[in-house]
């Protein structure tokens, strides 16, 4: 509740000090070190206990310091963001379930969706001319045996290099470079199979960049939803680091490369490349019981199960695998994901997570390991954006943690 009004301000009812504190993210004792900073005023509560604080200061105060403390659920840093929340066993793009997003809308509505709080049914993006042929000739200059995260990042910068308005951080500008980026990421992957008329959805472009396989509606079906799906997912590690770049006023390319980084690593966005070569050796054995043994016995975890934010079936999992359904093709690959997790759920309780749907997509579709991968980075990028535009409205270089020493104590003689 909050103590009483400010002095001279009867109609203004003043903060106590937990709910500064919960207005600042921070604990009690926190507040009590800003007032000794400098940083707030505070005025002796009505019976000399405790102390009140101007709510317009505090809000102040919160704006320009963005703080960050501790976890309760284990993690290091804690930022306000309005993007996506996950909570008892689901996730929310703004308020909106994100997995009925995903079934009714394509990525790059949700995508919008995402940016600007608006839905533009039908909307489409579209690569420029100069900037999509700028990035075909960097990413043909690679080496054969490269991968596809290794041509995504190249084409951002190429990209990056053909728009000299890269720095401009407003709203406008930044939404701009991301509507003709994601395309010509897409646009700069080689071509397996045969391509239709520009002009059709990201997913249709993204296809034959997958699979040699023709698309069928049900299947493109699944991975548009796919893409819409993995567009955000809280404060994931690639996606803090898009946040470090865009707080160091990096412009919006070089926030996505940021994320590219993080994102190869095997834990992270190539997890799914694991769960694929598992599937596809479980379809080809006829059993999923062998290759679970043979991880097991090895020591190695068996790839496409648990999350540690859901303590059920990732809800993105159970999205894809209900639209897996009406896939034909996909019957095989994903009656050995099901018997993958049964065979797991005997001795621990672990539930299919997103790299397991992906693989049983890229298993039954004829596409490589790394095509999880590839959707994951291509998506994943207008979530980058999106935290990008947050962080661009925060105080500048705020997300500064401290380092703990533990070198040896100077002074020392030098060597």
């Amino acid at each position: 509740m909050t103590d009483q009004p400010e002095p001279g301000r009867p109609d203004v009812p003043r903060l106590t000090t937990r709910e500064a504190a919960e207005l600042l993210g921070v604990k009690p004792e926190t507040v009590y070190a800003y007032v000794s900073r400098g940083q707030l005023s505070s005025e002796r509560a009505a019976g000399g206990r405790g102390s009140t604080f101007d709510a317009d200061e505090v809000r102040a105060l919160a704006r320009r310091s963005g703080r960050r403390e501790p976890s309760p659920a284990g993690g290091d840093l804690v930022f306000r963001t309005g993007i996506t929340l996950i909570e008892q066993d689901r996730y929310y793009f703004r308020g909106v379930d994100a997995t009925e997003l995903a079934r009714n809308h394509s990525y790059e509505e949700v995508a919008e969706w995402l940016w600007t709080g608006e839905l533009r049914p039908g909307v489409r993006f579209t690569a420029p001319s100069e900037t999509l042929a700028a990035a075909r000739r960097t990413v043909g200059a690679l080496p054969a045996h490269s991968g596809s995260t290794d041509r995504l990042r190249v084409a951002v910068t190429a990209a990056a290099a053909t728009d000299p308005l890269r720095f401009d951080l407003s709203p406008g500008a930044v939404l701009s470079s991301a509507r003709s980026l994601i395309p010509t990421l897409v646009g700069a992957l080689p071509v397996l199979g045969s391509t239709e008329a520009d002009g059709g959805s990201l997913a249709r472009e993204l296809w034959p960049r997958l699979t040699a396989r023709l698309a069928d509606a049900p299947a493109l079906a699944v991975l548009d939803a796919a893409l819409a799906l993995l567009i955000d997912h809280d404060l994931a590690a690639s996606t803090l680091a898009a946040r470090v770049a865009a707080s160091a006023r990096a412009h919006p390319y070089a926030v996505v490369s940021a994320g590219l980084g993080v994102l190869e690593g095997p834990l992270h966005g190539a997890a799914s490349g694991l769960a694929h070569r598992m599937l596809q050796e479980a379809v080809d054995r006829g059993s999923a019981v062998p290759v679970v043994a043979d991880h097991l016995r090895t020591g190695r975890p068996v790839p496409g199960l648990g999350h540690r934010l859901y303590r059920g079936e990732d809800p993105r999992a159970r999205t894809l695998f209900a639209l897996l359904e009406d896939v034909p093709q996909a019957a095989g690959a994903l009656a050995a994901a099901r018997e993958v997790v049964a065979t797991t759920a005997r001795h621990a309780p672990l539930h299919a997570n997103i790299d397991l749907a992906l693989a049983v997509l890229s298993v039954s579709c004829g596409m490589a390991a790394e095509a999880g991968e590839t959707v994951f980075a291509v998506s994943r990028t207008a979530g980058w954006i999106a935290h990008a535009l947050e962080e661009y409205g925060e105080r500048p270089l705020r997300i500064r943690p401290s380092g703990q020493y533990t070198g040896p104590r100077p002074p020392r003689p030098a060597p």
